[in-house]
């Protein structure tokens, strides 16, 4: 071999060689022995209708198998505080980077975090005005609500002080031995009924109005004391401190239904009259940066405050205030300037807390990572997806690798590589049906390539509205005093950028209550027991059929219940913890996984079991209980809404754990259709639904309104838009520069008169 002169280029690094990600045998959830090969260091985009294992695939395999690997490098003992992650069902995964997940599951909804103190910002912020604040208060923490150096005394670093409605708590016309009490499950019958009645601090058969000022003063606020009831020592407290400590020091959103109702009903929020809400102290509260305070500060919208730390000019604090003005900067660019950072995080959408949660990542210097994003553009106007898109192919410039899981055509017409999963949902989805080019994508023949340029047109005619929804001074966060008339009967759209005041319009300006069913996109908290047969009541009259036709009881048929395999108490797998290491779960041998005791799969209803019957699709059960032997009407309903609403691939018993932020919101559409309300706010149906599945949504509102019910939807894709009666645009931007009312009217008088971004984006869509 002749010697290398300098002209010719050296061969290449074998460290250079690794530009793949490599996956075979993928088998998690609905995948089908799934192998493909994703090129590193560029952006990725998985496509496919919901339901067909993109998330499994990129989530559930590559970004879980990643994640586990990162913590196996961990001692034992560090990992002992880990949550355990099992290993996914896949034969052999190469080239993984480390993988950064930014999804869209909302952020804590304690009421202690803020946009702030999720990010660095508050953090940051302290310290300035530690440093620069006149007269200090102090270190930074003296200007943290969540530490006692800082919060307000009487608050506690709340800001709002809770007043109990007493008339919620009990009827004052009764005595508690008549059930005076109106508190759920404290029940004259029960043990709060005997501690009460033998207490001795108050007659049991007097009038509570008849109470004397001490006798009240027991009853409701009585510290802890230890008493005799019948023998048996107990202590007695006051309604109050019991109610305080038993509902209202708990998660709202992890409270029963029937205890949340009752908390919303007898508590009052109020701003603390100390701090005016601010949460913070005297001394926190009067230190000053040119005339502002922290509280001042936090309570500004971002872009504002950007432009306030953009002047102060400080050589001691310098590196601070130029970190600190990248992250403010950072929110404006991604579209959130319209935040302030005293916003509880637990209010933010799924998609505004994804984008939250990508701003720690703009920063950064890390590269040739993975960053997983899960349907980024969802809650975004047109006009800001293209801004999206820049931000993804940023970090892909930096090295990275990115992949996506999306929907919008505008939003995969980035993309360096697609995937197509498919061709169906569930059992008949789980394969690559294509992946290569966008434009080979096009000509692909499958479902997402043929829908890829679709485009809904204006309507012919629009209906006719039969009555108004007046809202009149509307001022909920940013609205500027609105005034709007909402059309009733027909389909009705708002709209407009991400901050311009839709959802202060539509949740917090319609009067809720009478007739309005409001179905929004708030995750639906379940267990792994819990399941669409359990969630939707299905399970009840399924329950009673199979009761009814081998003359046992129904809760036989519950696995939660008594018909559950005692060995792994109905849970179909048996969780061993092992310690210090990652657990287990292994399928239980004496059911085989299927949840009941052997006896009651002994009794059968139209030939199958109950395990069976939770193993089959909703199509298939659609059908099973719709005739013969197994006909149940109660059953049947529930299916035709599940099928309605694009959810026929979905197993019965399939725990709610693993279905898609799309599914979950559909399978709460499916179970608020058979309320008796008359008006549906809907926000973002749209959400995880593949192109093809959105002329299917668009049947389901046309029916719903056809039958009589009125509908609002907040929605940003344009097919929904040209599909409405009526539109209602906000803007004309976000925040302070929106909350106002842009335009209002037919889609074409929008399209035609192209006033607004809406206008012009959903002209361009229609192809006018």
């Amino acid at each position: 071999m002749p010697p290398r002169t300098d002209t010719q280029s050296p061969a290449p690094h074998v460290a250079d060689s690794h530009d793949l990600i490599r996956v075979q045998g993928a088998r998690e959830n609905n995948l089908k022995d799934v192998s493909i090969e994703i090129p590193k260091r560029r952006l990725t985009v998985f496509t496919g209708v919901s339901g067909s294992g993109k998330s499994s695939l990129v989530f559930g395999t590559i970004a879980a198998e990643s994640q586990r690997m990162i913590n196996e490098t961990y001692s034992t003992f560090v990992q002992g505080f880990m949550p355990t992650l099992a290993r996914p069902e896949v034969d052999l995964l190469e080239g993984l980077t480390t993988a950064i997940i930014v999804d869209q599951e909302r952020m804590g909804a304690n009421s202690r975090s803020t946009v702030g103190t999720a990010t660095d910002a508050n953090a940051m912020l302290r310290i300035v005005f530690s440093r620069l604040g006149e007269p200090s208060a102090g270190p930074s923490f003296h200007y943290s609500f969540n530490t006692p150096a800082g919060a307000c005394p009487r608050c506690e670093g709340m800001g709002s002080v809770t007043d109990v409605d007493l008339t919620q708590l009990y009827d004052d016309s009764k005595s508690l031995a008549e059930g005076a009490l109106t508190i759920p499950g404290y029940s004259t019958d029960g043990w709060y009924g005997r501690i009460f009645s033998g207490c001795g601090f108050f007659a049991p058969d007097k009038p509570i109005r008849e109470f004397t000022k001490t006798e009240l003063h027991d009853l409701l606020h009585k510290e802890p004391t230890k008493i005799k009831v019948d023998g048996i020592n107990l202590t007695y407290e006051g309604l109050i401190p019991k109610i305080q400590k038993s509902m209202l020091s708990k998660d709202r959103d992890a409270l029963q239904p029937h205890i949340r109702a009752f908390v919303d009903r007898a508590v009052t929020f109020t701003a603390c009259p100390e701090c005016d809400g601010s949460r913070l102290n005297e001394a926190a509260r009067s230190s000053r940066i040119k005339g502002v305070n922290i509280a001042d500060a936090c309570a500004m919208q971002i872009s504002d405050l950007a432009e306030w730390v953009h002047g102060l000019d400080e050589v001691s604090v310098a590196p601070l205030l130029s970190t600190l003005r990248q992250t403010l900067d950072s929110f404006v660019e991604i579209g959130l300037g319209y935040l302030s950072l005293d916003r509880p995080s637990g209010t933010l959408s799924g998609g505004e807390a994804q984008r939250t949660k990508m701003i720690r990542h703009l920063g950064s210097s890390l590269t040739d990572v993975t960053y997983v994003f899960d349907e980024p553009t969802t809650g975004l106007h047109p006009h800001d997806i293209q801004r999206m898109n820049d931000l993804l192919l940023r970090l892909r410039d930096k090295g990275n690798t990115v992949l996506v899981v999306e929907h919008k055509p505008e939003a995969i017409a980035i993309a360096d590589h697609v995937v197509d999963l498919g061709p169906g949902a569930g059992t008949a989805g789980g394969t690559v049906c294509y992946e290569g080019t966008l434009e080979g994508l096009r000509g692909s023949g499958t479902l997402t390539g043929r829908h890829l340029d679709d485009r809904a047109a204006l309507k012919e005619t629009v209906r006719t509205p039969k009555g108004t929804l007046e809202i009149r001074g509307a001022t909920a966060h940013n609205l500027r005093d609105v005034d709007v008339d909402i059309p009733l009967g027909v389909l009705c759209v708002v709209t407009g950028v991400a901050g311009s005041g839709k959802s202060s319009l539509v949740h917090g300006s319609i009067p809720a209550g009478a007739g309005v069913v409001s179905i929004g996109q708030g995750a639906i908290r379940g267990s792994r027991r819990s399941n669409p047969a359990t969630y939707t009541g299905l399970l009840d009259p399924i329950r009673k059929a199979f009761a009814k036709a081998n003359g046992v009881k129904p809760a036989l048929f519950s696995a939660n219940s008594e018909g559950a395999c005692p060995n792994c108490n109905g849970a179909g797998v048996i969780y061993t913890d092992l310690a210090m290491m990652a657990g287990v779960a292994t399928i239980c041998e004496e059911c085989d996984g299927k949840r009941f005791q052997a006896s009651v799969l002994d009794h059968h209803l139209g030939g199958r079991d109950i395990s069976e019957v939770l193993a089959m699709s909703v199509t298939e059960a659609e059908e099973f209980f719709g005739a013969g032997e197994a006909r149940t009407p109660a059953a049947h309903a529930i299916l035709n809404r599940l099928a309605d609403v694009g959810l026929g691939y979905l197993s019965l018993g399939q725990p709610l754990t693993t279905l898609s932020g799309g599914e979950r919101q559909r399978l709460k559409l499916a179970t608020h259709m058979a309320e008796k309300g008359g008006v549906y706010v809907l926000d973002e149906p749209t959400t995880g639904l593949h192109l093809a599945d959105v002329e299917q949504l668009l049947g389901l509102l046309d029916r719903l309104v056809d039958s009589g019910k009125s509908v609002i939807v907040i929605e940003h894709h344009q097919a929904v838009m040209a599909h409405a009666d009526w539109i209602i645009d906000l803007g004309p931007g976000a925040g302070h520069d929106g909350g106002r009312i842009v335009f209002e009217g037919t889609p074409a008088d929008l399209v035609a008169a192209r006033s607004t971004l809406t206008g012009e984006h959903l002209a361009a869509y229609v192809g006018t």
